[in-house]
């Protein structure tokens, strides 16, 4: 299978398959008994099917010691719109998230000062604040179903 194959059949993955990478990802090399157990399936086949199908579609690969590593080219598509902090998935768009709600709240602060700025730092700030809630939400709803 090519590299591209590959990746096409990455973007696909979901459920327990994609439930699976993302924890050897987050865990590094992990050995069969390792994924069964982390994610209690409840077999070793159950666990060993989902990593054959990550092995078939370039996603995983299996070192000299058998364990099971996931590949670093697929995370970046698999994780679109995602960043890894540590072992955590967050998505990308929760950083601005934050920072865009502590300005308003800051500039809401500050307008308690002037009252002249209190109609356009309201509506800049809600439809700001909504639109960024609104994409984080939705792509952290879709990490869920993931896992």
């Amino acid at each position: 299978m090519s590299q591209t194959q590959g990746q096409d059949a990455g973007l696909g993955i979901r459920g327990n398959t994609l439930r699976v990478y993302l924890y050897i990802l987050q865990h590094g090399p992990c050995e069969l008994k390792d994924v069964q157990g982390g994610l209690h399936f409840s077999t070793a086949s159950l666990a060993s099917y989902h990593l054959k199908r990550l092995i078939e579609a370039g996603l995983a690969s299996q070192d000299g010691y058998g364990r099971y590593i996931a590949s670093r080219d697929a995370t970046r598509q698999i994780l679109e719109g995602y960043v890894k902090v540590g072992v955590i998935v967050v998505p990308q768009l929760l950083f601005f998230a934050v920072l865009f709600s502590i300005l308003v709240g800051y500039f809401a602060f500050m307008t308690a000062f002037s009252a002249a700025y209190l109609p356009l730092l309201a509506g800049a700030s809600v439809a700001l604040v909504a639109v960024v809630w609104y994409e984080t939400i939705r792509a952290w709803r879709r990490l869920a179903t993931w896992k």
